[in-house]
């Protein structure tokens, strides 16, 4: 069966009112948290951005649920070994019910650090060797590695969960996929396409879990829900590569002015009808995803979880 987990939105949320949904989505009944990770939100209305970090910690005294980074760049703003310091902690305060979800990233976020933004090719062996050495470090021993991309002099992490996190890899292209396929433990997507999680299973993933999130606006009046997830996430219509190439939030509102309503509206779930949701969420689960997570646009929270809880989470499980 597949599993329904909520969205924690970073870009249009602050950190207390992200604690505060992890609470209701566990009072709703749903199964586990992603939660998004940027130093910038996308365009300037959704308007938040806090410490990822920060809030995990948060998060780990206020509910039982797992929590995945959906995802973590850990190639320029922060170096792996950071990084894996700070999955490690969040392993320990989560009881294990951490995965740390990881991706290329976008320069949106990680030109603040003044660095170069490679190409897309450069930026996926940056991963990988970056997988490897917070991997190395979560063995517990001294660390020192001169690598490629990387150097680490005589690091060791002292504070240990008894399991490593799961690594969990975000793919969209056919090298991408394939690498998460060999060297994660799980693959991290938003796109409800069967021949991607196809290929990673054939990549050699076969048996490792897939999570895939979407958006959805709760609102009892249909139109009025299509209006708001046009005016909080139209960069969710922006198609191609300037998401990860695009640096500042008012490039991704300026290239926003060109998507319709009706764009975002073919990938959003709206409105008070259930079986818009239900079929968003069954796009998703017969694509072949294990977990499928879900994220509320706008201010109707309370609305949102209790119309899931009723009406929506029953009919998919």
């Amino acid at each position: 069966m597949t599993k329904i987990g909520y969205f924690l939105a970073s870009e249009e949320h602050g950190p207390n009112e992200l604690v505060r949904q992890a609470r209701l989505a566990e009072e709703a009944g749903f199964d586990g948290l992603w939660i998004s990770d940027h130093y910038h939100p996308w365009i300037d209305e959704q308007g938040e951005s806090p410490f990822v970090w920060a809030v995990i910690g948060a998060l780990s005294q206020v509910t039982s649920l797992p929590v995945t980074t959906a995802v973590t760049c850990p190639i320029i703003r922060i170096h792996p070994a950071i990084i894996a310091q700070a999955a490690a902690t969040a392993q320990v305060m989560l009881d294990g019910r951490f995965r740390l979800g990881v991706g290329t990233g976008e320069a949106l976020n990680e030109h603040v650090v003044g660095a170069p933004w490679p190409p897309a090719g450069e930026r996926l062996a940056m991963l990988e060797e970056a997988i490897g050495v917070m991997r190395r470090l979560w063995t517990g021993e001294v660390v020192t590695h001169r690598g490629v991309y990387y150097d680490v002099d005589t690091a060791r992490i002292y504070t240990l969960p008894d399991e490593p996190p799961p690594i969990y890899m975000s793919g969209f292209g056919p090298r991408s996929i394939a690498l998460a396929a060999r060297v994660a433990d799980g693959y991290v997507s938003t796109a409800p396409d069967p021949e991607m999680v196809e290929r990673f299973h054939k990549e050699g993933g076969q048996g490792k879990p897939a999570q895939a999130g979407f958006k959805v606006c709760w609102d009892e009046d249909a139109a009025e829900a299509r209006r708001t997830a046009h005016r909080i996430w139209p960069n969710q219509g922006i198609p191609g590569e300037a998401a990860q190439l695009l640096p500042m939030p008012r490039h991704f509102e300026q290239l926003s002015a060109l998507v319709a309503e009706e764009h975002v509206a073919q990938n959003v779930a709206y409105g008070p009808d259930p079986d818009a949701h239900v079929e968003m969420i069954r796009r998703y689960a017969d694509a072949g995803y294990d977990e499928v997570y879900v994220s509320q646009i706008g201010p109707r929270q309370e609305e949102f979880f209790a119309f899931y809880a009723e009406q929506v989470l029953p009919r998919v499980r």
